[in-house]
């Protein structure tokens, strides 16, 4: 649909533009436009109006509103007879908007207005300015219109004085402009200001927390160095204690009571208990230093899975709790650090062992082709771990509460190091489980000890190793038994 012609005026010389421009004004106000856009409108239609008298010394020009569009708008169409477009747009300023050159007031319009249409039709050249409603505006009803299309006629006198009164209305809205910019730079610079005080306060947090990086990074290797000093003080102590233990258990200086053995045997347990815990903050020290060793050797996982059989089966508890290795013969063999991966799954189990009343463990192992990775899974019935808890069973030293705590003493290291040996032989530790229902925990591991594995040296690969580098997954296998 054709837009609605709200009024033609020709242009037959210089006061003609400045009427044209007080036209666009009034029509802009009729129809509900912001000041800033009718002072865009006036201006833009001044210029092209003056390219087009400069030009041709004739000219009209066409207000017209289109109700249709979505969303609606005005259209001015300044129209130039009988001349080509090329005489109109053969001053030689290029523009990103416009493909050929284009005269000065043309390019000015271009700026202002929502869009600029440069057009031929039958010998005429037609310059199309459009500008929108704002989305937000009601729409502009017929019955509205009509009231548009004899205001601004009524509003703009004839003759000579309209010069006169609209270069008062260009400097009223010059200076109006001029106090807008004005206070809009005021505002820039206490923009800047506040941006340059923002930029202080960010550069001197950095530098603090620099400083406090560097006191962790300095706190972290002390903690280490004493973890790891203190582990080793503990040994000798530790293994003369376990050693004098076994002498008096094995009667080598004579006969002990009934409570005396029963003394001993505590003795002797609680100290093997102190040896894992020393063993284990040994291991997370040599971690963290990067000094731990690997040694990666070729191995079947039914053998090792036959080994840890022979070698978890004592520490069953005496209750209902059943220990089962699934078949793994058809397994790829893999190539890493055989007893880190041992020691892994012996803390898994052992876990798993604690805090099962009645049912089974499962110790499974699959292969995924796809991504050269083995997949260690261990399942148990046990009492489970609440969603909100299954993070901080990675972290060093952190404990849920349950009820078996009591029965059950740990120290809270197990997962931690399981966590830190899976990523540093090239994977990832996973958990699913379920509150009351069991627990799965996973170590999903690179078939082959990848060459950046480790924080340290490591020791000489077999013949024949060709390792790649791996990628951290984290992966959970299987479900709830």
């Amino acid at each position: 649909m054709k837009a609605a012609l709200l009024h033609t005026l020709p242009l037959d010389g210089e006061l003609a533009t400045v009427a044209a421009r007080r036209f666009a004004r009034e029509f802009g106000e009729a129809l509900g436009f912001a000041m800033q856009d009718r002072t865009r409108i006036a201006t833009s239609v001044l210029e092209v109006a003056r390219t087009v008298l400069a030009a041709t010394r004739a000219g009209r020009v066409e207000f017209r509103f289109d109700e249709t569009a979505e969303p609606q708008a005005l259209q001015i169409v300044v129209i130039a007879p009988a001349t080509p477009l090329a005489r109109l747009t053969a001053t030689p300023v290029a523009t990103p908007d416009a493909p050929a050159p284009v005269a000065l007031g043309l390019l000015a319009a271009q700026r202002l207005m929502d869009a600029c249409r440069f057009d031929e039709a039958d010998g005429d050249a037609l310059l199309t300015l459009t500008m929108q409603l704002p989305e937000q505006a009601p729409r502009v009803s017929a019955a509205a219109l009509s009231k548009v299309l004899n205001a601004p006629a009524a509003k703009v006198p004839l003759g000579a004085e309209v010069s006169v009164e609209e270069v008062q209305r260009q400097n009223r809205e010059l200076a109006a402009a001029l106090a807008d910019l004005h206070e809009r730079n005021d505002e820039l610079m206490r923009l800047t200001r506040e941006l340059e005080d923002t930029n202080r306060g960010v550069v001197a947090l950095y530098a603090e927390l620099d400083e406090r990086a560097l006191h962790l990074r300095r706190a972290d290797e002390a903690k280490s160095r004493f973890l790891s000093n203190t582990s080793h003080e503990f040994r000798s102590p530790l293994y003369s204690i376990r050693a004098l233990s076994k002498l008096l258990l094995d009667r080598v200086d004579g006969e002990l009571t009934d409570e005396q053995a029963k003394q001993v045997r505590f003795i002797r347990k609680a100290a093997e208990e102190l040896s894992e815990t020393v063993d284990d903050l040994l291991d997370i020290a040599k971690i963290e230093a990067g000094k731990i060793e690997l040694k990666p050797v070729e191995f079947e996982v039914a053998k090792l899975f036959s080994a840890l059989r022979g070698m978890m089966r004592p520490l069953l508890p005496a209750s209902d709790v059943e220990l089962l290795f699934e078949p793994c013969d058809d397994l790829p063999v893999i190539c890493t650090d055989e007893g880190k991966v041992a020691q892994i799954l012996r803390n898994f189990i052992s876990n798993a062992l604690k805090f099962t009343e009645h049912g089974e463990v499962r110790v499974r192992a699959t292969y995924d082709d796809a991504a050269q990775r083995m997949i260690f899974a261990v399942s148990d019935t046990g009492i489970g771990i609440a969603p909100e808890h299954q993070q901080s069973v990675f972290e060093e030293f952190e404990q849920v509460e349950n009820h078996l705590q009591n029965q059950v003493k740990g120290t809270g290291l197990g997962l931690p190091l399981c966590d830190k040996l899976c990523r540093l032989l090239g994977g990832a530790v996973g958990l699913t489980s379920e509150l009351g229902r069991g627990s799965t925990f996973t170590a999903t591991l690179p078939i082959r000890l990848p060459h950046n594995a480790g924080g340290a040296s490591r020791a000489a690969a077999p013949p024949g190793m060709t390792g790649t580098p791996g990628e951290s997954v984290t992966g959970t296998s299987g479900g709830q038994s």
